[in-house]
């Protein structure tokens, strides 16, 4: 294969040579990993010697392009042949439960140039989102075949369904006392109800990396705590000028954080959808759940992975709004109950993002068109409008609230709650239209977070407002 030059010793000052074509997979792991391993250290070592983004010239931008272009075409490819070999590795033949992170951090180790090491994300940590170099859609390639594949993305998103380290270890004081305060969240148990309580009140309880965590962290207390038989999830009072005192459910996305990078494609994008969110649906997966499962689920008979266990009823009571990632988690609950004067809205062409699972959940709820209306148009739904009926079950007035959400969770505590949620959810969304919805939103959701419109975006519709009224979070 001849080799064509697209670096030159006067572009980076490095001499790095490197043929315009990849390597092609033969189809051997062994050969293939080490083709590719070579291929892809040598491409990021060349990128690396570029000047940082901001400061490169046109030929360098477009330099870099053709490197990461090439360098992703043979990730894709490569994974395309060996996702599983690759996950099997990674996590010893299946007997380990990698979380998100862990696994990247061991592929970039065990299969160099695959995926960015932990220094390249630190590195981009500390940058404005228009400033990084993108190295995260490579993350998004990497569990965009991961996904894809039945057995190793089944297993990656049980892994995903285990309680959190953080969670076991809260676990016994939270069991003791019924309180834990997780900073930006709050879980309060009283009467077999568990509250979880989101209070990012700096940003109108608008969620970023740190509520994630916070929020998966609640969620599996109150599905560990035998005491707690119903969870509620609410957004706590405001301090904010507009709102003090008053409830607000969730901004959703924090914006401000996005734009100043902030936010990240693991932390905050796949692992709320494959975390907390869908701990709320599907329940945890314990230590001693590993066979016998239900078909459907996983549908690998003896190779099956087991049925979720330590599932609950979620009421969602919306006070205020739910906008954007707050009208996301809405779905996957089990009774909403809105104030009348509240609303509900998701801004994904404004915000330039994926709507998370929302595409998939939405239309079985709430039909094709209306769906389209909400995401493409920005269609804002009123609960005290005919159509909301579609998204939440009861509107009361917003100082009959507690009753109402009170009423709901003692309804939901019942025995036989538990069987039939647990069919509804295998009717509605099966675990395989999940994962395979999850793999194209790994790649798609990547694309988005470095896509030039949506720095515009943000630039235009949300930075410039912020500015002005010299605020975070949204208003």
């Amino acid at each position: 294969m001849p080799s064509t030059p697209i670096l030159d010793r006067a572009a980076t000052g490095t001499g790095t040579l490197l043929a315009a074509e990849p390597p092609r997979p033969t189809g051997s792991f062994d050969t293939d990993r080490r083709l590719a391993s070579g291929y892809l250290t040598a491409a990021t070592e060349a990128i690396e010697t570029l000047p940082p983004r901001p400061e490169r010239s046109e030929r360098q931008l477009a330099q870099a392009e053709t490197l990461h272009g090439q360098a992703r075409l043979l990730r894709r490819r490569f994974l395309a042949l060996h996702a599983d070999r690759v996950y099997a590795e990674l996590t010893d033949s299946l007997t380990l439960h990698l979380r998100l992170d862990r696994l990247v951090e061991l592929a970039a180790e065990r299969f160099p140039g695959l995926v960015p090491t932990r220094g390249q994300l630190a590195a981009e940590a500390r940058l404005h989102q228009h400033h990084k170099e993108g190295w995260e859609v490579d993350q998004g390639l990497f569990f965009h075949a991961l996904f894809d594949s039945r057995t190793a993305g089944t297993h990656l998103l049980r892994s995903m369904l285990r309680p959190t380290p953080r969670a076991l270890a809260a676990l016994p004081e939270f069991r003791r006392t019924g309180r834990a305060d997780l900073q930006v969240a709050t879980v309060t148990r009283r009467d077999g109800i568990a509250t979880l309580e989101l209070c990012n009140d700096a940003y109108l309880n608008a969620e970023d990396d740190e509520a994630v965590e916070a929020l998966e962290t609640g969620t599996d207390l109150v599905l560990l705590d035998d005491a707690s038989h119903v969870g509620v999830l609410r957004g706590a009072p405001m301090s904010h000028p507009s709102y003090a005192g008053r409830r607000v459910f969730s901004a959703g996305i924090n914006l401000t954080r996005l734009y100043q990078g902030e936010v990240t494609f693991l932390g905050f994008l796949l692992r709320r959808e494959t975390g907390y969110i869908a701990k709320f649906l599907r329940g945890l997966v314990t230590q001693d759940t590993e066979a016998g499962g239900v078909d459907g689920f996983g549908g690998f008979g003896a190779e099956d992975f087991g049925w979720p266990q330590g599932d609950k009823p979620w009421v969602g009571a919306v006070d205020t709004f739910a906008i954007g990632g707050g009208m996301q988690i809405l779905p996957v609950l089990d009774r909403i109950v809105a104030a009348d004067d509240a609303w509900f809205s998701l801004p994904a062409l404004e915000e330039g993002l994926v709507p998370g699972v929302a595409n998939l959940r939405l239309t079985q709820l709430m039909g094709s068109r209306l769906s389209r209306r909400i995401i493409f148009w920005g269609h804002r739904l009123r609960a005290d409008q005919p159509e909301a009926a579609l998204l939440c079950d009861e509107t009361v007035p917003a100082d009959a609230m507690d009753e109402a959400v009170l009423k709901a969770a003692r309804h939901l505590d019942n025995p036989a709650v538990g069987a039939n949620r647990r069919m509804l959810t295998l009717g509605e969304e099966p675990f395989d239209v999940f994962r395979r919805y999850m793999a194209g939103y790994a790649l798609e959701q990547s694309l988005r977070l470095y896509s030039p419109d949506l720095i515009a975006n943000l630039e235009r519709t949300w930075i410039s407002r912020n500015r002005a009224r010299h605020q975070g979070g949204r208003s």
